[in-house]
């Protein structure tokens, strides 16, 4: 177990904020996640429980305890001829675990590639891109509660996924930590490439297989996305949007242009990029942080930005989309003050 004082935690955020927590403790196993747990100096602070820092922005220093899961391994628990699940560390990459999915052949997750951050984290955010989600293969969320120490399995029905949601985000917020998760794949795979960036980018493809599918959303999102470890950022910063129907029509009698995408329960979702970029934040600095040029939905480190001012820019999209839409943005980053 690794355990330090006024901990520097820039490695641990990818908008590398310049902050410190008071204590960070990284585990290795469920055991020693208990004895954390279980301890009565720790249980006096005030706690969080992190992954790669991909999908947080700290606001300022830490005064009580980061936790960061080191809980590693990928083992096969069944097997037959159509599909296999995986036991997966909630410390393991979850690009690691995409990577290797595909070279052993197996089909479900190859369009979530190059996602950051941790398996534990996909299992709390239901990760999601070019029309996938973690939701689809997930079988089983195994956690431990933060109050009592106690281990709990969740079967996917009790996970409550949602668009970039979970009962781990909503109801179970901040009570349970996740230790591993079984995710089921596909030994027969269907290929999805439904979204016209991948299917540009197959184009010239002679064979359209798992390895070609994740070379493509790699590339796509290379090319989209800027490296956060050469600038600073989380990712999307916001959520797509749904709204009425009724709310879409009249919208779009204003925008024809406006892209949109349907629900079945007869909302609509509407890209939170393209409602920013239209308010002109695209490409735009704000001190030392900024709007990336290519993908208006990421919000950028440019250099010694502090959380503040990163949550201020944030707060004055949100406001301004708002005021000219009508349409409210939520943050898909979690505020940690």
């Amino acid at each position: 177990m690794k355990i330090e004082e006024n901990y520097s935690l820039e490695r641990h955020n990818t908008f590398h904020l310049n902050v410190k927590t008071r204590w960070f403790m990284e585990y290795n196993n469920e055991e020693e996640l208990v004895r954390i747990l279980k301890d009565e100096y720790v249980s006096s602070f005030e706690k969080v429980h992190i992954g790669s820092g991909s999908n947080l922005l700290f606001l300022h220093d830490y005064r009580g305890v980061v936790m960061h899961s080191a809980i590693k391994g990928m083992a096969i628990v069944d097997e037959d001829d159509e599909n296999v699940s995986i036991r997966v560390g909630a410390g393991e990459l979850w690009d690691d675990l995409v990577a290797f999915a595909v070279k052993n052949g197996w089909g479900g997750i190859e369009n979530l590639s190059l996602i950051p951050g941790e398996v534990g984290a996909a299992a709390i955010q239901n990760i999601g891109a070019y029309g996938s989600e973690f939701k689809d293969v997930v079988q089983a969320v195994e956690a431990v509660e933060i109050e009592t120490a106690s281990k709990r399995i969740f079967p996917i029905e009790d996970c409550k996924y949602g668009y970039r949601s979970s009962v781990f985000k909503n109801e179970l917020n901040d009570k349970y930590i996740v230790t591993y998760v079984i995710v089921r794949l596909n030994k027969r795979p269907r290929i999805a490439i439904e979204y016209a960036d991948l299917k540009a980018e197959l184009a010239a493809c002679n064979e359209i297989n798992l390895a070609a599918v994740r070379k493509a959303v790699i590339d796509v999102r290379t090319r989209k996305l800027p490296d956060p470890e050469t600038m600073g950022n989380a990712g999307s910063f916001f959520m797509n949007p749904t709204i009425s129907e009724r709310h879409y029509n009249l919208l779009k009698e204003q925008y024809p242009s406006m892209p949109s995408y349907p629900l079945s329960d007869g909302r609509v979702k509407v890209p939170a990029a393209w409602l920013i970029e239209q308010c002109g934040f695209k490409g735009k600095a704000f001190g030392q942080a900024g709007v990336y040029e290519h993908q208006a939905l990421v919000l950028v480190n440019l250099g010694g930005a502090e959380g503040t001012e990163i949550a201020l820019l944030a707060e004055t999209i949100r406001e301004t989309v708002s005021q000219r839409f009508g349409i409210q943005i939520e943050p898909e980053v979690k505020y940690i003050s």
